[in-house]
């Protein structure tokens, strides 16, 4: 059934139109939807304070990496979008036609990252929450978590676009207008465009970090099943889409872009070591209460918490998706069975997985095997990703006319091999620690 205010199957362009004298309706936002929720899912507090870190350290001279990132992750959420768009299936049956090894890799994967990613998203989020009421960190994440499984439990997907793009709102305005009063010099900024790496390993893994890695989870492998959810999974929709995922992507390049520049113009100027993690957000906070009081402090820690609780939104539900999915082809049900679906039997088990199990880490050391296991199995998933859709988008699996093109097809050789090596250098990084 199509939702009230979608397109209709038969107009694409995303254009309502009405019986009465006026005829035709056009507001063209309503176009926009699950390109946006999945840009916004992808920007967490850890992406925020790394564009800080970077900008802090390096000025606007990795500037260049955020825009190349912002076009990769457009070609990246492009191709899995187009393969649903143009044959009604989810990606999880397009990595199944590449033969067991996608399952082996994605059943582990989904269950290890779902479960300590959650207890870190609930945290994070829950810090803004501490900085602003006072309270013990466990309790505004418990909270955190409840919220989000009321939400998403008993809320259906119209209503959760609305309350991820209220969120995005917050975000994108607070960080934005941050970075206006802090007052940049224009022309600094353009010479961020001359491609140029830091020396040393730091300035490669903050460069790699922004192009790779700012607004790219595994949430974006779960776009085709938000348009799933929206109804824009026919052929039809793909100029829709096209549209939908860029301008989402642009305003992610621009959110990014914004927190360099505070990164630079506030960090660097005040001379300020962020602290690791989560925490540099609010070090940030308190150098923005010495600089511009108190009333900027805390509307910084509301875009904060909405960053952080736009993510935990988009992983509960399209992580759970993905999940519900997966159980379903692999019971022999397929994709299209009501237990494969959202809301359906395999959708709420895994909302249950990532709400409440995870809540036993708040309390507790993070078992260090699992972190570590986490990060190995997380930094492989984007290169696994890229390298999955370019036999997906050029063979027989899709209709001619929506294959790659040339240029498609470099974009994602350049996108797999940027992603191996960050990969690479964070699995690296996890194993290295375990031996420590």
């Amino acid at each position: 059934m199509r939702a009230l205010g979608d397109p209709p199957r038969n107009n694409p362009t995303g254009v309502r139109v009405t019986t009465t004298s006026t005829a035709v309706e056009t507001p063209k936002w309503k176009i926009i939807g699950p390109g946006l929720v999945v840009a916004a899912t992808g920007v967490g507090s850890a992406d925020m304070v790394a564009t800080l870190v970077a900008g802090s350290n390096y000025g606007y001279a990795l500037l260049w990496a955020v825009v190349l990132g912002v076009i990769l992750k457009i070609v990246l959420v492009e191709g899995a979008g187009r393969y649903t768009v143009a044959t009604g299936k989810t990606i999880f049956e397009g990595w199944r036609s590449l033969g067991r090894w996608p399952v082996w890799y994605f059943a582990p994967y989904i269950v290890i990252w779902g479960f300590v990613y959650a207890a870190s998203a609930m945290s994070s989020t829950a810090l803004p929450l501490v900085a602003l009421f006072g309270g013990e960190t466990w309790m505004w994440a418990v909270g955190t978590g409840l919220v989000a499984f009321v939400l998403i439990w008993f809320g259906r997907y119209k209503i959760f676009e609305k309350i991820t793009a209220l969120l995005v709102g917050l975000m994108f305005v607070t960080i934005v207008v941050l970075a206006v009063i802090a007052a940049p010099n224009v022309w600094n900024v353009f010479t961020g465009l001359v491609p140029l790496i830091p020396e040393g390993a730091n300035g490669m893994f903050y460069t790699l970090a922004l192009a790779g890695g700012v607004g790219g989870t595994i949430t974006l492998a779960a776009y085709g099943y938000w348009l799933r959810e929206k109804g824009w999974d026919k052929p039809q929709f793909m100029r829709v889409m096209r549209i939908d995922n860029t301008v989402a992507y642009i305003v992610t390049g621009v959110f990014v872009i914004s927190m360099l520049i505070v990164g630079v113009e506030v960090v660097q100027a005040a001379g300020v070591a962020l602290s690791s993690g989560d925490q540099g957000l609010l070090d940030l906070d308190r150098v923005l209460r010495e600089r511009y009081g108190d009333f900027v402090g805390v509307w910084f820690l509301v875009g904060f918490w909405a960053a952080g609780f736009s993510s935990v939104l988009g992983v509960w539900n399209g992580v759970s998706l993905m999940f519900a999915d997966f159980m379903g082809n692999i019971t022999g049900k397929g994709s299209d069975h009501p237990d494969s679906k959202g809301h359906g039997k395999w959708f709420k088990v895994y909302v249950l997985w990532l709400t409440f199990p995870p809540m036993l880490m708040l309390f507790l050391d993070q078992p260090i095997f699992l972190v570590l296991l986490y990060g190995f199995l997380g930094a492989l998933f984007m290169p696994f990703l890229a390298i999955t859709l370019l036999p997906i988008l050029n063979t027989d699996r899709v209709p001619k006319e929506f294959r790659n093109r040339w240029h498609t097809n470099t974009a994602l050789v350049i996108t797999a091999v940027l992603f191996i090596v960050l990969g690479i250098y964070q699995a690296w990084n996890a194993i290295s620690k375990l031996f420590m």
